[in-house]
């Protein structure tokens, strides 16, 4: 596991307070959503019993939308200061996403939210969600939407969004049409659609639902996928 220190440790408090703050009540419960990420973890994810690690956790701030759910959420992330935030919100541990330090098998969902930009190898990451569900277990990824969203968008006007080059490679890149926001701070990585929807199948998940969320222009994109029970193989990359 990597012990430098991750890009979040530098932004972490910044984080918990620019950028979570509208997303949460006095009890941590999510209040604004106009991006339509704790509507594709109700409506994704949905109601279970079983124990469900979040990848990528941050500060926590999914976990009482998990507990109500009735999940028993498990919080995995890299960066020490953001889980400093997330440790009075759900049992934490640091681990890579890409190397998760939780056993084969042995949990009944996975959930990623917003963090498929922040990792270098996001199939990695989806390969390793389906090593640690179990047969017939459920992964939820929640991130930005790689058609409209990225370097190569300039959403300064939200009903002209305007698409430069650059969606067609996969890439990192700090760029950003604005300087408030996360990317221009710690980066992204920029995966196309279909390299998104592949790496799922190649990890041997099968995709069961998928939807939007924000407007008038999507800004994220949700996908259910299920681990097959009889452990098929994953299919070819």
């Amino acid at each position: 596991m990597r012990t430098e220190p991750a890009p979040y440790d530098a932004i972490a408090d910044w984080y918990e307070q620019a950028v979570l703050a509208s997303r949460r009540g006095p009890a941590g419960a999510p209040v604004d959503d106009a991006l339509g990420i704790d509507r594709a973890i109700v409506e994704l994810l949905g109601p279970g019993r079983g124990r469900c690690v979040e990848i990528g956790c941050g500060t926590g701030v999914n976990a009482p939308r998990l507990r109500e759910l009735g999940w028993v959420p498990l919080g995995v992330d890299l960066s020490a200061a953001m889980l400093r935030h997330a440790a009075g919100r759900l049992p934490v541990v640091r681990g890579d996403a890409a190397r998760l330090p939780v056993r084969s098998r042995s949990v009944d969902a996975v959930v990623a939210v917003m963090i498929s930009t922040d990792v270098p190898d996001y199939p990695a990451v989806l390969r390793e969600a389906a090593r640690v569900l179990r047969p017939g277990g459920r992964l939820v990824h929640v991130g930005v939407h790689p058609c409209f969203c990225g370097g190569f968008a300039d959403r300064t006007d939200a009903y002209a969004v305007v698409i430069r080059p650059g969606y067609l490679d996969a890439h990192w890149t700090t760029a950003s049409w604005t300087t408030e926001g996360l990317r221009n701070r710690v980066g992204a990585t920029h995966l196309p659609l279909p390299d998104l929807l592949n790496a799922v199948r190649a990890a041997g998940l099968v995709l069961d639902r998928v939807s939007e969320g924000g407007a008038p222009v999507p800004t994220v994109l949700s996908l259910a996928a299920v681990k097959p029970d009889g452990e098929a193989p994953p299919a070819p990359g």
